[in-house]
């Protein structure tokens, strides 16, 4: 399909939802709404099946099972939400064609679920948008619109087409059928996991955390749904101390998914009524979980997805209600999608090693004679170091006029207890390494 560039325009701001609305939304029959959902999605959306996790249970202390949407169809559970949405259009909305904004998953489920329902598709991307995201939302046969260089501009295009040229706006997350969307996934968890106590969210526009406390206080409100997000993503945390939605200043975080200034209206009146705790993450334990994750299940999930996993080692220090409640724990963490590219994995592999000890970066300078070059090499080899890389540069010396070589070596290790006995054994032999990383 194609692709279009446009200009920015500041004319049309993102659109929020009216209190009246909010309070509609809030008054309808839950219970049948996520039955209908439920419906709706079967065939479509994938019953992702729960994977117990020793290594996070035994990390924990509690019974870990996960529930993978980063498994599903288009490799997010934002399937859910836009296929509801979508399914719940006339013939005649359909007819007008869909619009909406997203820099990635939202895209992919929105152009999906069109394509199943038969309606045109238009959507709205940042200039910043990854051409491999574009290209996974056109292969669904969706028109792309590059617009604006964040999402808040691209949104606000699209709000722009649905006025001027009548389409169906979909939002990401602040519109009740999207949120019901999402809340089939707490239907799959009580349902397979009928022993759960706990259920851990990763929390950005507010519609998957939303629709997951909507569905399991409506159907099993003893079972505790607690809400994670990066300590760089503020928005939730003001809000809650607010009592109202409280957009951030800025946001700085790496997963990407959950990445939004301004939570949703209706997302905001649900959680603030539903959720019973929030719990921060650092950026240091969203990629551990990255890295766990392949290391251990062999399963790829992003950023955003893996923020409920990062949660899952201080629910007992950051979540009063959590570690106050008696009995055993049966907690389910929901890793909300997987859509990540090569390059990041191998940035979040490499800080992962690094912060495990697992390589280390040293320099040390080196009398400019014959033999030193080897002896170094020998040593690492004695004490099972594999050499990754390494420079050996007369110029990099601290001075230019000594008779000395500066080395770097970056070396493949076993912890830390072993990057302390090689940096050991270099000093018994007469060197002085600085370690780098």
């Amino acid at each position: 399909m194609d692709m279009r560039r446009v200009s920015p325009t500041a004319a049309h701001t993102i659109a929020h939802m009216e209190q009246t609305d909010v309070l509609k939304a809030l008054q309808r029959d839950h219970a049948a709404e996520l039955k209908l959902a439920a419906e709706r999605l079967k065939g479509t959306a994938r019953h992702t099946e729960i994977i117990p996790s020793p290594v996070l249970s035994e990390m924990t202390g509690h019974k870990i099972l996960l529930k993978p949407e980063n498994l599903q169809v288009t490799g997010s559970f934002k399937i859910r939400g836009a296929y509801n949405k979508i399914a719940s259009l006339s013939d005649e909305e359909l007819a007008r064609g869909i619009v909406t904004a997203s820099a990635g998953n939202h895209a992919q489920g929105v152009a999906y679920a069109a394509r199943e329902r038969g309606a045109k598709a238009t959507i709205c991307m940042p200039t910043i948008t990854p051409p491999l995201k574009v290209d996974a939302t056109k292969a669904y046969g969706a028109d792309v619109v590059l617009h604006g260089d964040v999402f808040d501009e691209a949104a606000a295009y699209a709000a722009k087409l649905a006025d001027e040229q009548g389409m169906i706006y979909v939002p990401p997350f602040d519109d009740y059928e999207v949120i019901c969307g999402q809340g089939t996934i707490g239907l799959e968890i009580l349902e397979d996991v009928p022993d759960v106590t706990d259920v851990v969210v990763p929390l950005g526009g507010g519609g998957l955390g939303a629709g997951v406390a909507l569905a399991i206080k409506t159907f099993k409100p003893q079972v505790r749904v607690i809400g994670a997000i990066p300590e760089g993503s503020p928005a939730w945390k003001d809000s809650f101390a607010a009592g109202r939605v409280t957009p951030a200043d800025q946001v700085v975080t790496s997963a990407e998914g959950v990445a939004v200034k301004h939570p949703g209206d209706l997302p905001f009146a649900l959680l603030n009524e539903f959720l019973d705790d929030l719990v921060t993450v650092t950026e240091r334990d969203i990629n551990e979980m990255i890295l766990l994750m392949l290391e251990k299940h062999k399963l790829v999930v992003e950023a955003a997805g893996a923020v409920s996993l990062a949660a899952l080692e201080h629910l007992n220090l950051r979540s009063r209600k959590f570690a106050s409640a008696p009995g055993p724990h049966v907690v389910v963490p929901i890793m909300s999608g997987g859509n990540i590219d090569t390059v990041t994995i191998g940035a979040v592999i490499q800080k992962g090693m690094i912060a495990r000890g697992r390589i280390m970066n040293f320099e040390v300078e080196l009398p400019d004679v014959p033999g030193q070059l080897v002896k170094v090499a020998t040593l690492l080899a004695n004490e099972r170091a594999n050499v990754i890389a390494l420079d050996h540069d007369q110029f990099k010396a601290s001075g230019h006029y000594t008779n000395s070589v500066a080395l770097d070596v970056t070396v493949e290790t076993n912890g830390p207890d072993h990057i302390d006995r090689i940096l050991a054994a270099l000093k018994a032999a007469g060197f002085s390494p600085k370690r780098i990383y």
